[in-house]
């Protein structure tokens, strides 16, 4: 047996992080997530947080917090991508105005249902919660 090496102490901010990304990597594909659903989750487990705090790891998950993701190899359903960021919409189902038109045609491909204008995700049809994966996922 050999002993892996420590792992660093992550802060509250990176934990809180860590959290947010570990549930974004597991919407699958075709389904979404709000960032209000991701906070209650989140903060059930570490009692803190809001749909704003999720929005700003979002932001910062190609970069300030990439650390935090495991390079396994995403999967092939994620287009090679470490976190599939555009499953993650607001409340209405409207991914990130600046980044509309990619999330919404990686959308589409991915088979998530829109809206019948084809601008937001039909939350009532798509949206994905960790229960609903099968045991052993």
């Amino acid at each position: 047996m050999t002993d892996s090496p420590p792992q660093p102490q992550l802060t509250d901010v990176e934990e809180y992080a860590a959290a947010v990304l570990d549930i974004v990597r597991r919407i699958p594909s075709g389904r979404a997530m709000t960032y209000g659903l991701i906070a209650e989750i989140v903060g059930e487990r570490l009692g803190r947080g809001g749909p704003r705090q999720v929005g700003s790891v979002m932001a910062g998950s190609g970069d300030r917090y990439a650390h935090l993701v495991p390079d396994d190899g995403a999967d092939d359903d994620d287009g090679g991508a470490r976190v599939p960021w555009w499953r993650v919409v607001n409340t209405v189902g409207s991914p990130p105005k600046q980044h509309l038109t990619e999330a919404l045609d990686t959308l589409r491909a991915e088979g998530c249902p829109l809206s019948r204008d084809g601008r937001r995700v039909n939350l009532r049809r798509a949206v994905w919660f960790p229960d609903d994966e099968p045991p052993g996922s």
